[in-house]
């Protein structure tokens, strides 16, 4: 299957218009239609119900959606792993959820792997956080990041660091009580920090920045103000700018972060180098 007839699928799959799919593919409409029915072709059923105004996915669009961002992926890692070189001679790739590409420490990481593994070359990929585990068995990622390991057999699961998310505002001297009315910050830690955050009766509004962007949210409080919840490195770092000021009485979030990989991976050997190496000195098998 040509891979740039997926390309174009995904493509107005994400955009929900041929015009603007074809600008963004530097093509002409007539083009990205004429790679469409191809593909429509191919499979033998529509994939795109065409209205005026409204482009929408039919159910075999549905069904292909995922296929088709697996096979483009591995087709690209593929690529990347049949150009390595001498000197680039095994690729690995990492996924994690936008959020912890940001976090602390992790580009220090990354250095420290090149500088203990010679000959790698890394892919760094932000993974949905529920569908990082397919992407694990799909081989399309050799490890990934997460601060909620899944409960899932086959999986080897290390501990590297804790963490801590207060509770924070632009303005000194606040308690739960006048924090109540501020527009609120959320920062998407996941479903166990969702559950502990849904049983603060102070914080149960609608967000104004819903975002899995630890910058995006910290830019826009620094901005605007408003409350919400942040790494205490961060806080730390901000609050001894006078930017940044802690809840006074708010409950603190202990979170951890962990590696997540495959047993039986075929880069197993890599991948415990890679495990080995340090991450803030915080390392705990589970």
């Amino acid at each position: 299957m040509d891979t740039e007839l997926l390309k174009t699928f995904l493509e107005v799959t994400k955009t929900r218009h041929f015009g603007r799919a074809a600008d963004n593919l530097y093509l002409t409409q007539s083009a990205v239609s004429f790679r469409i029915r191809q593909l429509e072709s191919q499979l033998g059923n529509p994939l795109f119900s065409r209205q005026r105004g409204n482009v929408h996915l039919t159910a075999a669009g549905e069904r292909l959606q995922p296929y088709a961002e697996a096979i483009l992926q591995t087709w690209g890692r593929a690529k990347q792993d049949v150009a390595l070189t001498d000197s680039l001679n095994t690729q690995l790739a990492i996924g994690a959820s936008p959020l912890f590409w940001e976090f602390d420490g992790i580009s220090v990481w990354i250095n420290r792997i090149y500088a203990t593994v010679p000959g790698l070359a890394l892919r760094l990929e932000s993974v949905k956080r529920e569908g990082m585990a397919k992407r694990l068995f799909d081989k399309s990622i050799d490890l990934f990041i997460t601060s909620e390991p899944p409960k899932i057999e086959n999986l080897h699961v290390q501990k590297v660091r804790d963490y801590q998310l207060q509770l924070v505002t632009h303005q000194p001297n606040c308690n739960m009580h006048s924090v109540r009315d501020m527009p609120l910050i959320y920062l998407d830690w996941g479903t166990r920090f969702s559950v502990e955050h849904s049983r603060i009766p102070e914080l149960q509004r609608t967000p104004v920045l819903h975002t899995h962007s630890c910058k995006m949210a910290l830019d826009y409080l620094l901005a605007n103000g408003g409350v919400g919840y942040f790494p205490s490195l961060i806080v730390s770092s901000n609050a001894d700018l006078g930017k940044l000021y802690v809840v006074e009485d708010a409950p603190i979030m202990e979170q951890s972060l962990y590696l997540v990989w495959r047993e039986g991976s075929e880069k197993e050997a890599l991948i415990n180098a890679i495990v080995d190496v340090p991450f803030q000195n915080v390392i705990e098998s589970i």
